[in-house]
């Protein structure tokens, strides 16, 4: 074990992505940890998210911890090539969603890292219309599926912008069989084309989120970009959690219409479907296990200290600690589960 001796100060990760430590502490980490995450951007909720979880480690382990928005194919190929512990993963339900959906370079996660502890919930994912759409809600959309009208939905496909379509196509396969092919995905890549799909009229319902669509739903109902939120993914739990005041000019209360059971779209028909979008720590599958006990324990001290929680919900997480071995065992299942649906759509 080493002593890191570190009397910078603390810098949250910012332009370069680096949270340097304050105080000194005993840990088999190097002096530089690098947190590897599947996104390219700065500004999106994974780097956001990772920020708040780097810094709260750079200070309890004494190291610097610098946070790398490399993307999913190179955060993964990096950690399976490192294993002395010096880049760790951050990524969410990505990571085992891109493999059920046979994205490129998507291996099964389980098999292929370890599962580290989970850290955060954006409880953010939605669906949304334009202000001026024929459809109020999920069953009217639903609706007009088992009536024969296409139903267009504006998605990022193979993930978690994905997920929510691939349920409500399976809710429309268990309630009006046949007609589930009346929901017609139209791909787009970034969260702007998918708003373009709308704005343009070729789509009538987009996946989105609270925090990049809210402004949206501000609009008057006569601005070409007005929407309106139909259907957030998260469950109501979840949401009951978040700061009363929301975000933007949307309170929890407002949200808390959009969430089962208020909105209903069948897993199996007897329970609602939910998602919620979870962050959580991957490793390479050969890292020590003393490392991974190390990085338990400094965030199980951390969370239990409370001051990580306040940060998360104002920038509109749910805190969301779980250790390795449980995390790894809850996404696993949750994984199974949805494998169920995408396997019920083939």
């Amino acid at each position: 074990m080493k002593k890191t001796m570190i009397g910078i100060a603390l810098a949250t990760c910012g332009i370069f992505g680096l949270a340097s430590a304050t105080a000194s502490a005993d840990t088999s980490f190097p002096n530089n940890l690098r947190i590897v995450i599947g996104s390219k951007s700065t500004g999106g909720d994974t780097y956001q998210n990772t920020a708040i979880v780097a810094e709260a480690l750079a200070r309890k382990l004494g190291i610097n911890v610098k946070v790398d928005a490399v993307g999913g194919s190179t955060a993964f190929n990096t950690i399976s090539r490192v294993s002395n512990g010096s880049v760790i993963m951050m990524f969410h339900d990505q990571a085992y969603l891109g493999y059920l959906y046979g994205q490129k370079g998507y291996e099964n996660p389980f098999e292929a890292y370890r599962i580290g502890p989970s850290v955060a919930i954006n409880p953010g994912n939605a669906y949304l219309v334009s202000k001026n759409s024929p459809y109020k809600n999920v069953e009217e959309l639903m609706t007009a599926c088992a009536g024969g009208t296409d139903i267009r939905v504006a998605i990022q496909p193979g993930g978690v912008s994905e997920i929510g379509y691939s349920a409500m196509k399976n809710a429309i396969r268990i309630q009006h069989p046949g007609r589930e092919g009346c929901l017609v995905a139209v791909n787009r890549g970034s969260q702007s084309d998918k708003n373009q799909a709308m704005f343009d009229g070729l789509a009538d319902l987009i996946n989105g989120s609270v925090q990049a669509n809210e402004q949206y739903t501000r609009l008057p109902a006569d601005d070409q970009k007005a929407m309106r939120f139909v259907w957030l993914t998260a469950g109501n739990a979840t949401i009951q959690q978040a700061n009363p005041e929301g975000m933007g000019e949307t309170t929890r209360e407002m949200l808390l219409q959009y969430v089962d059971p208020n909105v209903s779209v069948t897993q199996d028909g007897s329970r609602n479907f939910t998602f919620d979008k979870e962050f959580f720590f991957l490793f390479n599958k050969e890292m020590d296990q003393k490392l991974v006990d190390e990085l338990d324990q400094a965030l199980t001290e951390i969370f239990a200290e409370g001051q990580i929680q306040q940060t998360q919900k104002r920038s509109f997480f749910i805190p969301d600690f779980r250790p390795s071995a449980e995390s790894e065992a809850y996404f696993r299942d949750k994984a199974a589960q949805y494998e169920v649906i995408l396997k019920s759509l083939q």
